[in-house]
C-alpha cells in the first residue's frame, strides 16, 4: 500500500501535554516520519485539549469545527482545533467536562473520557474532506478508534480503505471494564461482547488487538517477552493468536530536546569530541548546586527513574553500601513509592558526602545528572523501550542496564576485541544484585581507565534518533 496520509491518535503528545514516554514518543515520532517522507508524506495527530495545554499553544490554535455528538444517550459538546508544528498538523479535541480536569489521567471516569475521545476523533473525520491511509492508535485511551472504524464506522463513505495500527506502549495498562458499561459508556452492542471481553472484561487493548490490521510495541526484545509470557500482563494468549500482525520497534529520543551541544538546561555545552571537558565543568557545577564535594576525579554515578520496584531500585537498595565502599558519589533523581524515597534520604544522611537523594522530578535538573553523570545506572525487572538509557548515552555516561526489553535492544554490553571497543554499555542478564554491582564496578573501572575517552565518544555518537525508527513505521504501514 502506497501510504501517503497518517494520523496519529493518542492520549499525550510533547510539548502540549505529557506524563512520561508516550507523550515523548508521539512528541518526535509523527515529525520524524514527515521528515523521512518529505513532500510525499501528510502527517497529522490528534489529542484532547486538556486544561494543561498552555497558553503558547493555545494563541497559535485555529478552530477547525464546532458539533454535538452522541455517547450512547449523551448529547455531547465538541470542538476541534488545530496548529502545526515541524510539519505536522495537531488537532485538539476540546470538552471541558472532560478534559479540564487537573490531571490527565487517573480519573473515576476515564472510561468515559477517552471514549469520548475516540469516537470525537472518528466524528471529526466524517466533517473532513481529508482522510488517513492509516489510522495510528497508541495505547489503551487511544483503543476505541480503532474498535469504531472497525465496528461503527467502516461503511461511511471514505472510511472503508482506512488502515489502522495499534502500538502498545505499556502493557501493564489495559482499559479494563466491567460489562455493566458495554453499551451506556462505550456506545456498543451485544454483538460486540465477543470482541471486548477478556478475561471476563472488557479489555479495551485487547479489543484494538483484534481489529488493528498491524500491532507492534517499542521494542523487538519487548515483543518477544509479550509473546513469552513474560511481563505480558495476562495479554500473552492473544498476542500468540495474533503474532503474525505483531512486531517490535525500538523508540528514539528527541535530538533537537536532548543535545549536549545545544541544551540550555546544561551550563557547559559539549559534543562527543569535547565530551571530557564538558562532563567535568557540568560534574563540578552539580556538586555546586547539590553541595557536593567539588571533585573531578571522583566518577559520579546517576539513578533518574521513577522510585518503583519494577525499576530495579530492590537490587540497588540491596548494593548500595556496597557500591558506596569504592570512591565514588551518587545522585539519585525521582519521585515514587514512599519506601525508596525513606531509604535514599536515610542513604544521604548516612552519607552526606557521597550522595544526594533528590525526590522530586524536574526535567531540567534531570539534563544538568545526564551531563554530570559519569556511569548511568537502569536495573529494570521490565522495561517496555526505555528512554534514559539512550539520553544518558547520548550525554556521555555509561549506561548499566539490565538484558530486558529496549534496555537489551539499544545497549550492548562493553567488551575490547584486537585493540577496539566493542558495545555501548555494561549489561547483565539476570534479576541480580550482585550482579548489578560487577556490572557498576567494571563501568567505573573503565571510567578511571585508559579508554574513557574513546569509550565516551563513541557511546555519543550510538544513533538513538528517531530517524531510524521512523523508516522501521514506514516499512510497517506499507506492508498493510
Amino acid at each position: 500500500m502506497a501510504v501517503k496520509k497518517i494520523l496519529f491518535v493518542g492520549a499525550e503528545i510533547m510539548p502540549f501535554a505529557a506524563t512520561g514516554g508516550l507523550g515523548d514518543v508521539l512528541g518526535s515520532l509523527p515529525a520524524a516520519i514527515k521528515a523521512e517522507m518529505g513532500d510525499n508524506g501528510d502527517v497529522r495527530a490528534v489529542m484532547p485539549l486538556y486544561s494543561s495545554v498552555g497558553a503558547k499553544w493555545r494563541e497559535q490554535m485555529k478552530e477547525e469545527m464546532v458539533f454535538n455528538m452522541s455517547l450512547s444517550w449523551r448529547n455531547l459538546y465538541c470542538a476541534v482545533y488545530s496548529l502545526e508544528k515541524d510539519g505536522v498538523k495537531f488537532y485538539f479535541i476540546d470538552n471541558e467536562y472532560y478534559f479540564k480536569r487537573n490531571v490527565l489521567y487517573g480519573e473515576f471516569d476515564d472510561g468515559e473520557r477517552y471514549a469520548f475521545f475516540c469516537k470525537a476523533v472518528m466524528e471529526m473525520l466524517c466533517r473532513m474532506e481529508w482522510k488517513p491511509d492509516v489510522l495510528h492508535a497508541h495505547d489503551w485511551q487511544a483503543a476505541l478508534s480503532v474498535v469504531y472504524l472497525c465496528r461503527k464506522y467502516r461503511l461511511v463513505p471514505g472510511f472503508y480503505d482506512i488502515k489502522t495500527v495499534f502500538t502498545i506502549h505499556n502493557i501493564e495498562y489495559q482499559g479494563k471494564y466491567g460489562f455493566e458499561i458495554l453499551g451506556d459508556v462505550f456506545e456498543l452492542m451485544h454483538e460486540d461482547h465477543g470482541l471486548m471481553d477478556y478475561g471476563g472484561c472488557i479489555n479495551l487493548m485487547k479489543a484494538a488487538i483484534v481489529c488493528a490490521d498491524r500491532v507492534n510495541t517499542v521494542s523487538p526484545r519487548y515483543a518477544d517477552e509479550m509473546l513469552w509470557g513474560e511481563n505480558a500482563h495476562g495479554m500473552s494468549h492473544i498476542l500468540n493468536i495474533y503474532s503474525d500482525k505483531f512486531t517490535g520497534i525500538l523508540n528514539g529520543i528527541d535530538y533537537e530536546y536532548y543535545d549536549p551541544k545545544t541544551d540550555p538546561a546544561i551550563g557547559k555545552k559539549y559534543d562527543s569530541k569535547t565530551a571530557i571537558e564538558g562532563k567535568t565543568a557540568n560534574k563540578l557545577a552539580l556538586q555546586r548546586e547539590t553541595g557536593l564535594p567539588e571533585r573531578k576525579d571522583v566518577p559520579m554515578i546517576a539513578i533518574i527513574t521513577r522510585l518503583a520496584t519494577h525499576k530495579g531500585l530492590d537490587l540497588v537498595t540491596d548494593i548500595a553500601a556496597r557500591v558506596l565502599e569504592r570512591d565514588v558519589q551518587l545522585v539519585v533523581l525521582g519521585k515514587g513509592e514512599a519506601r525508596y524515597e525513606k531509604f535514599f534520604i536515610e542513604l544521604e544522611n548516612s552519607f552526606p558526602d557521597k550522595v544526594r537523594a533528590l525526590i522530586q522530578y524536574d526535567r531540567d535538573l534531570s539534563k544538568r545528572i545526564y551531563a554530570a553523570a559519569d556511569v548511568f545506572v537502569m536495573p529494570s525487572k521490565s522495561e517496555p523501550c526505555g528512554l534514559a538509557q539512550m539520553i544518558a548515552s547520548h550525554y556521555g555516561a555509561f549506561p548499566v542496564v539490565r538484558e530486558t526489553g529496549g534496555l537489551y535492544d539499544s545497549i550492548k554490553g562493553y567488551w575490547e576485541h584486537d585493540g577496539a571497543i566493542e558495545g555501548n554499555g555494561f549489561t547483565f542478564a539476570n534479576y541480580s544484585s550482585d550482579e548489578l554491582l560487577d556490572r557498576i564496578n567494571a563501568a567505573t573501572d573503565v571510567w578511571c581507565g585508559d579508554t574513557r575517552e574513546a569509550f565516551t565518544k563513541k557511546i555519543m555518537e550510538t544513533d538513538f534518533s528517531w530517524s531510524a525508527s521512523a523508516k522501521r513505521y514506514i516499512d510497517l504501514y506499507a506492508l498493510i
